[in-house]
């Protein structure tokens, strides 16, 4: 294998498709910048992880795949295929491993492509980077930075990075007191994201949620934001039903904010409660305090990539499954963790005790 360009002049980095594994790709980003600073760096992007990336110093542009789109099906990948050919990039580092990435880049004519040899895709890449079986041990931080060490670039440090323009953190603390009626720093500001994407099995249960809404508002004068997509508005009304009288310290955002917007609302947070998610990557990524909850998901490889979390779990001999459904249909991995020791993980975030 041809040594990697030492000064390509334009470099092309294709993004992964979830806002999670997309922070978590953030110090291989800043590793590419590190290794070329006078290149061009354009990020392929889905529309809905594109603000991860939006603000960044270590990205010049971005193009976005628009899969749901222009370029749905068969007929949208030749069509951006035509578009990355029309760039003239100088080279590819494939961060997203499907197939797909390593066809249309190798469609659009771009002469060097590096990235992971996995799904099949190894004769349509130049600079191929196998993937070791330690990985599976370590962060998946790791496993991103490992292409760029299979690609011969001196790697940066494995910290997360998300940028936030001060606009949109002003906005967020305006937004919050005209919420509340009261100043940020007046009261605990806690953060529940009770939503994941996977499926059920990732999810503490929503009565277990109001649980923990009542038990924080009887402690303490926090005001609660639920965050989520409007897949979780359902779910926000279960925890503000179940909540009773502590409802009215509870804020539901679900639906109601961009990715930036919420990115920047979790900043603002005091404690961030969590299932594994992309949000629990943005708080690990903006160094929030966290509690976060684990059940079907491997808490090694994909827990938050912070010192300043806490991962609560029950080491169940059937756990992590990896499965999106329990297959025992029972979900005793998330329902043998009570509302109080999550509690007790949140007072201690908060330095109460």
């Amino acid at each position: 294998m041809k040594p990697w360009p030492h000064h390509p002049q334009k470099i092309l980095v294709r993004s992964t498709n979830w806002i999670g594994d997309a922070v978590m790709t953030t110090p291989a980003v800043r590793t590419i910048r590190e290794n070329f600073p006078e290149s061009e760096i354009t990020m392929l992007v889905h529309p809905w992880v594109s603000d991860v990336f939006r603000y960044s110093p270590r990205v010049d542009r971005l193009l976005l795949y628009d899969k749901k789109g222009r370029h749905k099906g068969i007929q949208g990948m030749l069509q951006l295929a035509g578009e990355l050919r029309r760039e003239t990039f100088d080279c590819v580092i494939l961060l997203q491993n499907a197939f797909e990435a390593a066809l249309i880049t190798l469609a659009a004519g771009i002469p060097v492509r590096g990235g992971y040899t996995t799904d099949g895709r190894g004769l349509l890449l130049t600079h191929g980077v196998q993937k070791i079986n330690e990985l599976n041990k370590k962060h998946e931080v790791n496993y991103y930075q490992r292409i760029m060490l299979g690609l011969g670039f001196k790697t940066a440090p494995n910290e997360l990075e998300l940028f936030i323009p001060g606009d949109q953190v002003e906005n967020a603390r305006r937004r919050l007191e005209a919420l509340t009626g009261k100043a940020k720093g007046s009261f605990p500001l806690i953060g529940f994201n009770p939503g994941a994407a996977f499926g059920p099995a990732k999810r503490w249960p929503a009565d277990k949620f109001a649980e923990l809404a009542v038990l924080l508002s009887s402690q303490t004068d926090a005001r609660i934001l639920l965050f989520g997509s409007p897949a979780d508005k359902e779910t926000a009304a279960a925890i503000i039903r179940g909540a009773g009288a502590a409802s009215s310290r509870i804020i539901d955002l679900t639906g109601a904010t961009t990715l930036i917007e919420a990115m920047a609302l979790i900043g603002e947070c005091d404690v961030f409660v969590t299932n594994d998610s992309g949000p629990m990557h943005v708080a690990a990524a903006l160094r929030t305090p966290l509690v976060a909850i684990f059940g079907s998901t491997d808490h090694i490889a994909t827990g938050p990539f912070s010192d300043n979390a806490m991962v609560i779990r029950k080491p169940l001999a059937c756990s992590p499954c990896k499965k999106s459904q329990c297959p025992e249909k029972h979900f005793r991995c998330m329902k043998l963790i009570t509302a109080d020791e999550v509690a007790a993980a949140v007072f201690g975030q908060l330095g109460e005790g």
